[in-house]
């Protein structure tokens, strides 16, 4: 259960964000399910793989080369999910980040932990 509603809860943030960024671009609500989903299975599947390959500059950044990899995972999803379409590199690191700050912040309204 506490899966589908992280799933809702992201989609519904992807829209919202979207509607708010320039650049960032969702066609709908079911889109927006998809785009969730598999920006789920990327996080689970693909980042630790590079995570790991790029450990050492991960380290010598003191960890801010993780934004740029989450900024990579947002692109390969603009890549793979047909209408869910991210402008730049740029855009991708920001939403990113607004994406990550509005789902921790909606997980601690809801009382869920990571």
């Amino acid at each position: 259960m506490k899966l589908i509603i992280r799933i809702l809860i992201t989609s519904a943030l992807v829209l919202l964000i979207a509607n708010f960024m320039t650049g960032v671009h969702v066609d709908g609500f079911t889109t927006a399910l998809i785009v969730s989903v598999v920006l789920g299975l990327l996080n689970i599947f693909i980042k630790p793989i590079i995570v790991i390959l790029t450990l050492p500059i991960t380290f010598i950044t003191l960890g801010l080369f993780l934004l740029v990899i989450n900024a990579i995972i947002i692109l390969l999803c603009d890549n793979i999910v047909g209408g869910f379409s991210v402008d730049t590199f740029f855009t991708a690191l920001l939403f990113s980040i607004i994406l990550s700050v509005l789902q921790s912040i909606m997980y601690q309204i809801l009382g869920e932990n990571k």
